[in-house]
């Protein structure tokens, strides 16, 4: 295990293990206090385990280094490991809002819920003032290790303290404004849902970009382009493809060169280019250099 899987771990089993205390405390809120939100909140809270368990077992497998299987490594493994996160964190939103919406309708039917109790109250603060601390050092630690499913995991637990606070603010709500106002502890677990769903789509979408093969942004490819013409030797670019592929990118392209010059001498050029790419970009860039003649060669 290398220096950067042990940091990964680390930070997720910190993580984890809040998790833990966090999801006992809330079922238990959740059943004693009479709180449909909170139980929803604890379900939230249990997909964080699940996520940090997928984290731990992909992150592993993605720091593996190339074999004869897998020519560019296991990168997509860790992207594999952000897009269950975030498949998870949709399934966990749509859950919440089905959830809630069943008890809305239930309230203006008439069977209006006890109000919840002070347990749930507390423990929706507790869960509020923890999960936010897990959230600014999770995302703070996988910025730090360029790492996209830590990132992701951090926004799942910003994601359970955004529960946490809309769970307050229905608890509170139907704790003290009186009985016609219970239906607000559902109500704000439906909130919450849609901010679970959104954070999960911004979670989905580049992961599934980067699975399909979809190429770098135009401005990143620009740079890449003026890069590889900025090497002394180089005359036109063409062809230039570039992909993600977990935390690092790969880049192909064809670049033109005089036709005259000698194989060492082409080599040399190229290996320069790629030294300049994988100093831009990382040491685990994927470079791939196609050297072609130029139709005309202007030297200066």
């Amino acid at each position: 295990m290398n220096e950067r899987e042990k940091k990964i771990y680390r930070v997720t089993v910190i993580g984890s293990l809040v998790n833990i205390a966090l999801t006992i405390l809330k079922f238990i809120a959740g059943a004693i206090g009479r709180s449909a939100a909170m139980t929803a909140d604890a379900v939230h809270s249990l997909s964080d385990l699940v996520t940090d368990v997928i984290v731990i077992v992909f992150v592993g497998i993605a720091g593996k280094p190339d074999d004869r299987d897998h020519g560019y490594g296991h990168g997509k493994f860790e992207t594999l490991a952000t897009l269950i996160v975030g498949v998870i964190l949709l399934s966990v939103g749509i859950g919440i809002a089905y959830s809630g919406i069943k008890a809305i309708i239930a309230s203006l039917n008439g069977h209006i819920p006890e109000p919840p109790g002070m347990i749930a109250l507390i423990v929706a603060i507790v869960s509020i003032i923890a999960k936010e601390w897990v959230y600014r050092y999770t995302v703070s630690r996988g910025r730090n290790l360029d790492s996209t499913a830590v990132i992701a995991n951090a926004w799942h637990h910003r994601s359970d303290a955004l529960s946490s606070l809309g769970t307050l603010a229905g608890i509170a709500g139907a704790m003290f404004l009186g009985e016609n106002w219970r239906i607000l502890d559902p109500i704000a677990a439906v909130i919450v849902s849609l901010f679970i769903i959104k954070t999960s789509y911004d979670i989905i979408r580049p992961s599934i970009d980067e699975l399909l093969e979809k190429s770098l942004p135009d401005e990143t490819i620009a740079e890449i382009s003026q890069l590889i013409e900025s090497v002394p030797g180089v005359v036109g670019v063409h062809k230039l493809r570039t992909r993600r592929i977990g935390n690092n990118i790969a880049i192909e392209v064809h670049t033109e060169m005089d036709g005259d010059l000698s194989l060492r001498e082409a080599h040399g050029i190229a290996t320069e280019v790629e030294h300049r790419l994988r100093q831009r970009y990382g040491t685990g860039t994927h470079i791939g250099i196609h050297m072609e003649p130029a139709r005309s060669v202007t030297c200066g």
